[in-house]
């Protein structure tokens, strides 16, 4: 099973694992305590799955798009969108990551994709692309772990990642005022693991 079939399969049932949402709500609390929201913002949530933060920020900026590679998670959010009256921008992309993301918009954020992109490096420069001058990338994955956080690991690249390799990625990419923290904690299956929150601005 690829990644994307192993999500198109999930995505009916993926919110009712209380700690998806409960992550999604901590990052989505994270960026919004790093970048002033407001309904100015032109935003994109890059591999916004079901939407867990993409809703969570959408009644907070002017307008906010969805990318993700699985079409029955952009399903999903389809209809819980249409269901809490908010407006969201879709587009699909193909198994790795590519496609048309629109734009440019003010600030790009992401939710635990990176770790699933091949190649993030290109991803960053790819983003900078799609971002006004003076926009913000935020972007929130798993720091280094021992491989125990998928236990399915289709469409798997990272085992989590080095803050100090991601602040190199980002500047290599153009980004400046690049800050990453700790954004949450995740607890699965009686083991913690650390989130970080990556944010950089083109200048």
């Amino acid at each position: 099973m690829t990644g994307t079939e192993h999500f198109d399969q999930a995505a009916p049932t993926w919110d009712l694992t209380e700690r998806r949402v409960q992550l999604a709500h901590a990052v989505a609390s994270a960026v919004a305590s790093r970048v002033l929201l407001t309904k100015q913002l032109k935003v994109l949530d890059y591999g916004c799955g079901t939407g867990l933060v993409t809703l969570q920020l959408g009644p907070q900026v002017g307008s906010i798009t969805g990318a993700d590679t699985s079409p029955g998670m952009l399903e999903t959010l389809a209809g819980k969108a249409n269901a809490m009256g908010i407006s969201v921008c879709l587009f699909p992309l193909d198994a790795v990551g590519n496609g048309d993301l629109g734009g440019p918009y003010d600030l790009v954020v992401s939710s635990m994709t990176l770790h699933h992109v091949p190649d993030v490096p290109a991803l960053f420069v790819r983003l900078m692309q799609h971002l006004k001058s003076g926009g913000w990338v935020a972007l929130a994955d798993l720091d280094e772990e021992d491989g125990s956080f998928h236990g399915d690991m289709a469409g798997v690249h990272h085992q989590g990642f080095h803050r100090n390799r991601v602040r190199e990625w980002l500047e290599d990419a153009g980004f400046g005022r690049i800050q990453i923290e700790t954004a949450t904690v995740t607890r699965k299956e009686e083991k913690d693991y650390s989130v970080f929150l990556a944010t950089g601005q083109k200048d």
